[in-house]
Protein backbone atom coordinates (compact mmCIF):
# COMPACT_ATOMS: atom_id res chain seq x y z
CA UNK A 1 0.00 0.00 0.00
CA UNK A 2 2.85 2.50 1.10
CA UNK A 3 4.22 1.32 -2.44
CA UNK A 4 1.34 2.09 -4.27
CA UNK A 5 0.54 5.29 -2.59
CA UNK A 6 4.49 6.68 -3.58
CA UNK A 7 3.76 5.57 -7.30
CA UNK A 8 0.33 7.46 -7.51
CA UNK A 9 -1.77 4.21 -7.63
CA UNK A 10 -4.04 4.82 -4.66
CA UNK A 11 -7.16 6.47 -5.52
CA UNK A 12 -7.27 10.52 -3.88
CA UNK A 13 -9.88 9.39 -1.13
CA UNK A 14 -8.26 6.42 -0.15
CA UNK A 15 -4.66 8.66 0.11
CA UNK A 16 -7.06 11.54 2.35
CA UNK A 17 -8.24 8.40 4.86
CA UNK A 18 -5.06 7.23 5.20
CA UNK A 19 -3.39 10.37 5.64
CA UNK A 20 -6.03 11.28 8.19
CA UNK A 21 -5.88 8.13 10.11
CA UNK A 22 -3.39 7.20 12.77
CA UNK A 23 -2.47 3.93 14.10
CA UNK A 24 -1.93 3.92 17.86
CA UNK A 25 -0.14 0.85 18.39
CA UNK A 26 2.32 0.09 21.24
CA UNK A 27 5.58 -0.65 20.02
CA UNK A 28 7.91 -0.96 22.48
CA UNK A 29 6.84 -4.17 23.82
CA UNK A 30 10.82 -5.36 23.64
CA UNK A 31 12.24 -2.87 25.92
CA UNK A 32 8.96 -3.33 28.42
CA UNK A 33 9.77 -6.78 28.39
CA UNK A 34 13.61 -6.30 29.30
CA UNK A 35 12.38 -3.89 32.11
CA UNK A 36 9.77 -6.43 33.62
CA UNK A 37 12.15 -8.81 33.32
CA UNK A 38 14.39 -6.78 34.99
CA UNK A 39 12.76 -4.87 37.76
CA UNK A 40 10.64 -7.89 39.09
CA UNK A 41 13.71 -9.61 39.69
CA UNK A 42 15.54 -6.84 41.21
CA UNK A 43 12.59 -5.78 43.78
CA UNK A 44 12.29 -9.80 44.61
CA UNK A 45 15.68 -10.76 44.99
CA UNK A 46 17.51 -8.59 47.46
CA UNK A 47 13.98 -7.62 49.65
CA UNK A 48 14.12 -11.63 50.10
CA UNK A 49 18.19 -11.43 50.37
CA UNK A 50 17.74 -7.91 52.63
CA UNK A 51 14.58 -9.60 54.77
CA UNK A 52 16.42 -13.11 55.44
CA UNK A 53 19.59 -11.46 56.98
CA UNK A 54 17.57 -9.44 58.69
CA UNK A 55 15.89 -12.17 60.54
CA UNK A 56 19.26 -13.56 61.13
CA UNK A 57 19.79 -10.50 63.29
CA UNK A 58 22.79 -9.10 60.78
CA UNK A 59 23.71 -5.54 61.14
CA UNK A 60 22.34 -3.07 58.76
CA UNK A 61 25.99 -2.45 57.15
CA UNK A 62 26.42 -6.48 56.44
CA UNK A 63 23.00 -6.63 55.00
CA UNK A 64 23.63 -3.33 52.54
CA UNK A 65 27.34 -5.11 51.85
CA UNK A 66 25.78 -8.25 50.75
CA UNK A 67 22.78 -6.45 49.10
CA UNK A 68 24.67 -4.51 47.01
CA UNK A 69 27.06 -6.96 45.95
CA UNK A 70 24.08 -9.57 45.45
CA UNK A 71 22.16 -6.31 43.13
CA UNK A 72 25.71 -6.38 41.19
CA UNK A 73 26.05 -9.63 40.45
CA UNK A 74 22.53 -10.59 40.15
CA UNK A 75 22.60 -6.92 37.34
CA UNK A 76 25.22 -9.11 35.71
CA UNK A 77 24.11 -12.67 34.99
CA UNK A 78 20.73 -10.90 34.33
CA UNK A 79 22.02 -8.50 31.31
CA UNK A 80 24.16 -11.40 30.55
CA UNK A 81 20.57 -13.62 30.33
CA UNK A 82 19.16 -11.22 28.24
CA UNK A 83 22.08 -10.42 25.80
CA UNK A 84 22.68 -14.48 25.21
CA UNK A 85 18.36 -14.91 24.60
CA UNK A 86 18.53 -12.09 21.95
CA UNK A 87 21.93 -13.51 20.60
CA UNK A 88 20.10 -16.62 19.91
CA UNK A 89 17.17 -15.41 18.25
CA UNK A 90 18.86 -13.26 16.05
CA UNK A 91 21.32 -16.57 15.18
CA UNK A 92 17.82 -18.68 14.76
CA UNK A 93 16.46 -15.82 12.61
CA UNK A 94 19.66 -16.31 10.09
CA UNK A 95 19.55 -19.77 9.86
CA UNK A 96 15.89 -19.88 9.05
CA UNK A 97 16.77 -16.90 6.63
CA UNK A 98 19.45 -18.76 5.06
CA UNK A 99 17.38 -22.54 4.76
CA UNK A 100 14.37 -20.48 3.24
CA UNK A 101 16.25 -18.72 0.83
CA UNK A 102 18.00 -22.30 -0.19
CA UNK A 103 14.24 -23.85 -0.60
CA UNK A 104 13.38 -20.86 -2.61
CA UNK A 105 16.24 -21.16 -5.50
CA UNK A 106 16.18 -25.09 -5.47
CA UNK A 107 12.54 -25.83 -5.01
CA UNK A 108 10.30 -22.64 -6.09
CA UNK A 109 7.14 -24.44 -6.89
CA UNK A 110 6.72 -25.86 -3.59
CA UNK A 111 7.55 -22.85 -2.08
CA UNK A 112 5.01 -21.08 -4.27
CA UNK A 113 2.56 -23.58 -3.48
CA UNK A 114 2.87 -22.58 0.41
CA UNK A 115 2.18 -19.24 -0.74
CA UNK A 116 -0.69 -20.25 -2.37
CA UNK A 117 -1.78 -22.56 1.10
CA UNK A 118 -1.22 -19.29 3.17
CA UNK A 119 -3.25 -17.33 1.81
CA UNK A 120 -6.10 -19.50 1.01
CA UNK A 121 -5.64 -20.16 5.18
CA UNK A 122 -7.12 -16.63 5.23
CA UNK A 123 -10.22 -16.88 2.83
CA UNK A 124 -8.26 -15.63 -0.42
CA UNK A 125 -10.11 -17.87 -3.46
CA UNK A 126 -7.42 -19.11 -6.03
CA UNK A 127 -8.46 -16.79 -8.80
CA UNK A 128 -7.43 -13.82 -6.10
CA UNK A 129 -4.39 -15.31 -4.88
CA UNK A 130 -2.74 -16.74 -8.09
CA UNK A 131 -1.68 -13.15 -9.13
CA UNK A 132 -0.18 -12.36 -5.47
CA UNK A 133 1.99 -15.51 -5.95
CA UNK A 134 2.90 -14.81 -9.59
CA UNK A 135 4.14 -11.37 -8.28
CA UNK A 136 6.00 -12.76 -5.43
CA UNK A 137 8.18 -15.30 -7.93
CA UNK A 138 9.10 -12.16 -9.48
CA UNK A 139 10.66 -10.20 -6.52
CA UNK A 140 12.70 -13.08 -4.11
CA UNK A 141 13.39 -10.39 -1.20
CA UNK A 142 9.86 -10.00 -1.24
CA UNK A 143 9.07 -13.67 -1.71
CA UNK A 144 11.65 -14.33 1.03
CA UNK A 145 10.96 -12.22 3.43
CA UNK A 146 6.88 -13.09 2.87
CA UNK A 147 7.84 -16.66 3.78
CA UNK A 148 9.87 -15.54 7.12
CA UNK A 149 6.96 -13.61 8.52
CA UNK A 150 3.63 -15.75 7.20
CA UNK A 151 5.33 -19.66 7.23
CA UNK A 152 7.97 -19.40 10.16
CA UNK A 153 6.14 -16.25 12.04
CA UNK A 154 9.46 -14.30 12.71
CA UNK A 155 10.74 -10.43 12.60
CA UNK A 156 14.11 -9.91 11.61
CA UNK A 157 15.55 -8.59 14.72
CA UNK A 158 17.57 -5.66 14.98
CA UNK A 159 21.29 -6.12 15.02
CA UNK A 160 21.61 -3.97 18.34
CA UNK A 161 18.72 -5.80 19.91
CA UNK A 162 21.30 -8.35 22.60
CA UNK A 163 23.45 -5.31 23.58
CA UNK A 164 20.34 -3.22 24.39
CA UNK A 165 18.62 -6.13 26.13
CA UNK A 166 21.61 -6.50 28.28
CA UNK A 167 21.76 -2.96 29.23
CA UNK A 168 18.08 -2.19 29.66
CA UNK A 169 17.41 -5.56 32.05
CA UNK A 170 21.10 -4.85 34.01
CA UNK A 171 20.13 -1.49 34.19
CA UNK A 172 16.51 -2.09 35.36
CA UNK A 173 17.67 -4.62 37.91
CA UNK A 174 19.91 -2.01 39.52
CA UNK A 175 17.01 0.46 39.73
CA UNK A 176 15.06 -2.35 41.98
CA UNK A 177 17.27 -4.07 43.90
CA UNK A 178 18.22 -0.49 45.32
CA UNK A 179 15.13 0.29 46.78
CA UNK A 180 14.69 -2.22 48.92
CA UNK A 181 18.20 -1.59 50.85
CA UNK A 182 17.59 2.41 50.76
CA UNK A 183 16.12 1.96 54.86
CA UNK A 184 19.17 -0.20 55.60
CA UNK A 185 21.33 2.87 54.55
CA UNK A 186 19.28 5.15 57.23
CA UNK A 187 18.28 2.69 59.90
CA UNK A 188 21.64 1.19 61.97
CA UNK A 189 19.00 -1.61 63.45
CA UNK A 190 18.35 -3.86 60.59
CA UNK A 191 15.09 -5.09 62.52
CA UNK A 192 13.72 -1.61 62.42
CA UNK A 193 15.07 -1.24 59.30
CA UNK A 194 12.91 -4.33 57.48
CA UNK A 195 9.91 -2.73 58.45
CA UNK A 196 10.78 0.31 56.31
CA UNK A 197 11.97 -1.69 53.73
CA UNK A 198 9.04 -4.34 53.53
CA UNK A 199 6.86 -0.83 53.49
CA UNK A 200 8.47 0.15 50.78
CA UNK A 201 9.17 -2.62 48.31
CA UNK A 202 5.27 -3.59 48.87
CA UNK A 203 4.20 0.14 47.71
CA UNK A 204 7.52 -0.25 45.09
CA UNK A 205 5.58 -3.68 43.91
CA UNK A 206 2.24 -2.19 43.63
CA UNK A 207 3.21 0.84 41.32
CA UNK A 208 5.60 -1.48 39.44
CA UNK A 209 2.63 -4.22 39.21
CA UNK A 210 0.31 -1.94 37.58
CA UNK A 211 2.23 -0.22 35.19
CA UNK A 212 3.02 -3.84 34.09
CA UNK A 213 -0.53 -4.50 33.86
CA UNK A 214 -1.32 -1.50 32.21
CA UNK A 215 1.42 -1.78 29.42
CA UNK A 216 1.30 -5.21 28.66
CA UNK A 217 -2.82 -4.97 28.48
CA UNK A 218 -3.50 -7.25 31.84
CA UNK A 219 -5.68 -5.70 34.32
CA UNK A 220 -3.58 -3.29 36.07
CA UNK A 221 -5.16 -3.76 39.52
CA UNK A 222 -5.23 -7.42 39.63
CA UNK A 223 -1.39 -7.45 38.21
CA UNK A 224 -0.74 -5.00 41.49
CA UNK A 225 -1.72 -7.24 43.68
CA UNK A 226 -0.27 -10.54 41.75
CA UNK A 227 3.02 -8.56 41.92
CA UNK A 228 3.13 -7.54 45.74
CA UNK A 229 2.02 -10.64 46.75
CA UNK A 230 5.04 -12.74 45.12
CA UNK A 231 7.42 -10.48 46.36
CA UNK A 232 6.11 -10.19 50.02
CA UNK A 233 5.23 -14.31 50.37
CA UNK A 234 9.23 -14.45 49.29
CA UNK A 235 10.60 -11.68 51.45
CA UNK A 236 8.62 -13.70 54.36
CA UNK A 237 9.76 -17.19 53.67
CA UNK A 238 13.17 -15.55 53.53
CA UNK A 239 12.48 -14.35 56.71
CA UNK A 240 10.83 -16.84 58.45
CA UNK A 241 13.68 -19.56 57.65
CA UNK A 242 16.52 -17.44 59.07
CA UNK A 243 14.52 -17.20 62.22
CA UNK A 244 13.90 -20.94 62.00
CA UNK A 245 17.61 -21.35 61.49
CA UNK A 246 18.87 -18.44 63.31
CA UNK A 247 16.71 -17.80 66.24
Amino acid sequence: MADEISRGFVDPEKQSLLNHHTEKHFTAGEIVRDIIIGVSDGLTVPFALAAGLSGANASSSIVITAGVAEVAAGAISMGLGGYLSAKSEADHYERELKREQEEIISVPDTEAAEVAEILAEYGVEPHEYAPVVNALRKRPEAWLDFMMKFELGLEKPDPKRALQSAFNIAFSYILGGLVPLLPYMFIPRAQDAVVASAAITIIALLIFGYAKGYFTGNKPVKSAFETALIGAIASAAAFGIAKVVHP
